[in-house]
């Protein structure tokens, strides 16, 4: 099936590694010319040439932080310059570690850094990058978030508030900027194998045989299944979807809605 969006340009947050790695590579094979935005200018430089290698499309990457309005500005600039984007994909930081229950966390300053790397970066970004869409007149906008935040799990609190806060901002969004031509949604992952990740980020074989027993499925969802739904969102076809929150978590949740 032809999604549509040969051509457009795509950015892709957290894109030097990870799922916004995977995602930028999910949209590129599609087509689309990606722009990647994270911290990391060394690894940002080999996604980009991976991208451009593998599936022949422009791969623009920018260094920044999502949290710093000059990075933010920064960006917004390079990609006017290259047509202005007209997809847009928030891939945001994790909570601080360790995860701790919620009465265990009385520390204001993990509480702002969650702040800042899970909810304000995601603010910051669509404020600097949305006008571009708005100019264009179509555009498509996800959020990576968490199933967390429509069913909260144990010891997830630093994640839950502020995903939520996300899903709760991009809703909003969605209801003001949809005569506009632009979709607004938001995919919730949970038990989605990472492997892909380096060093101690990975789930432990012991934590990976647990989280398969959390879905009717008996497995780990794949990179691949959860790259697939963002890219479907991404796509013309999925034009009369917004507001929405699809949940790629193999049946973990069990509310109806």
């Amino acid at each position: 099936m032809d999604l549509g969006i040969r051509g457009k340009l795509a950015l892709v947050t957290a894109s030097s590694g990870g799922m916004g790695r995977n995602i930028a590579h999910t949209l590129a094979a599609e087509g689309a010319n990606v722009a990647l935005f994270a911290r990391s200018a060394d690894k940002l430089q080999a996604v980009a040439a991976e991208v451009e290698a593998q599936h022949g499309v422009k791969a623009i990457a920018v260094t920044g932080s999502m949290t710093e309005k000059a990075d933010v500005q920064r960006l917004a600039k390079v990609l006017q310059e290259n047509g202005g984007v007209e997809i847009l994909v928030l891939v945001s930081g994790r909570p601080p570690n360790p995860l701790r229950a919620t009465l265990d966390e009385p520390d204001q300053a993990r509480w702002d850094e969650a702040y800042r790397s899970q909810l304000w970066g995601v603010i910051e970004v669509v404020n600097g990058i949305a006008p571009q869409m708005l100019e264009h007149g179509w555009g498509r906008i996800i959020a990576i978030t968490s199933a967390s935040a429509k069913e909260p799990m144990k010891t997830h609190s630093l994640s839950t508030v502020f995903r939520a806060g996300v899903t709760a901002y991009m809703k909003g969004l969605a209801n003001e900027i949809g005569s506009k031509g632009i979709t607004v949604n938001c995919v919730a992952p949970a038990l989605i194998d990472t492997s892909h990740r380096q060093g101690a980020a990975a789930y432990t074989e012991e934590q990976a045989r647990y989280r398969k027993t959390l879905t009717p499925l008996g497995r780990m969802g794949t990179q691949e299944e959860m790259c697939g739904v963002v890219a479907f969102l991404a796509s013309r076809q999925a034009g009369f979807v917004t507001g929405s929150t699809i949940a790629v978590e193999g049946g973990m949740i069990g509310s109806l809605f």
